[in-house]
């Protein structure tokens, strides 16, 4: 049985995937190379001194060591996983990843355009 390239051989009818994603198509309309993603994201999601100290302060009040601030439960720290050229051909593809992956693409677009002088852009307008 001859199978077509991104057709399945079940199902001989599904149509292949579609070559271009929305995130795709945003980066070509704004000329915006997806290596400049992957090289935005790394300081974007680096682990500062702060992200340390916050990490720090949670513990201490998980261990009963200092008293619980709300503020301080309320926010996270980066991630320190930069988006990878691996995880770019995957979302270029409209191949599926996973929620904060998305997330941490959107940021670096941003950082991104932010140096272009343009407009930034919200989840919905890439994904």
């Amino acid at each position: 049985m001859l199978v077509r390239a991104g057709s399945s051989p079940r199902h001989p009818s599904r149509q292949p995937e579609r070559d271009m994603s929305k995130l795709s198509d945003f980066l070509t309309q704004n000329k915006i190379h997806p290596n400049r993603i992957v090289l935005a994201s790394k300081p974007l999601e680096r682990r500062t001194a702060e992200d340390k100290a916050l990490a720090a302060k949670k513990k201490a009040m998980k261990d009963g060591k200092a008293e619980k601030d709300e503020a301080v439960l309320k926010t996270k720290p980066r991630s320190s996983r930069p988006v990878t050229g691996a995880t770019m051909t995957k979302a270029l593809a409209g191949r599926p990843i996973n929620g904060p992956t998305k997330h941490r693409i959107v940021r670096a677009v941003n950082a991104v355009l932010v140096q272009k002088k343009k407009k930034e852009v919200v989840f919905r307008d890439l994904f």
